[in-house]
């Protein structure tokens, strides 16, 4: 990938700026690593399992009405392993130290996510002849109010209740005309 460096150097950055990071990858969303800084794991593994948790977490959120996916966060006795979207094709997984600012892991990951998303979309769109449109995603379907059941039709269209044309004592029976 013709971003590669870019991404890699993305991912630097990020680890200087959250110094419990130990380690920061970007994988398709295939489980395909296109960029790594993981000393001492198995990169490869960690995106293939990063490919099928994103794909849970995708469902969940659509299922849930929770819409398109954002991120992940699981935390383990030892630290966090994160996923966040990095743009329409790849994800950014970040493990961190249990002592971790959850709050600053989020906020730097994010704009990492949304950096590295921007390099690996342009270097997407360079690799895709112009003739061949990417497609877009597609639109959540639109939530419409529910409709009149036929019986609350057929209730409402029924002829008008009786109504009294004289006024009546207590103690005569109530006198009603239809119409």
């Amino acid at each position: 990938m013709a971003a590669e460096p870019e991404i890699l150097a993305e991912l630097r950055r990020l680890r200087a700026r959250v110094p419990q990071l130990s380690g920061a990858l970007v994988a398709g969303v295939d489980g395909l690593v296109l960029a790594h800084d993981t000393p001492g794991v198995e990169a490869e593994g960690v995106a293939a399992l990063t490919a099928t948790s994103l794909a849970v977490a995708v469902r969940l959120a659509d299922t849930t009405g929770q819409g398109p996916f954002r991120e992940l966060l699981v935390r383990g006795v030892h630290g966090y392993v994160a996923t966040y979207a990095a743009g329409e094709s790849a994800v950014l997984t970040v493990l961190a130290q249990d002592r971790v600012n959850v709050g600053r892991l989020h906020l730097e990951s994010r704009r990492c996510g949304t950096r590295v998303g921007e390099l690996v979309d342009a270097a997407e769109r360079a690799r895709t002849p112009a003739s061949t449109p990417v497609p877009a995603p597609a639109p959540a379907p639109a939530r419409t109010a529910p409709t009149r059941t036929a019986a609350a039709r057929t209730r409402s269209a029924r002829t008008p209740r009786p109504t009294t044309t004289e006024p009546r004592t207590a103690t005569e029976p109530r006198t009603t005309t239809e119409s």
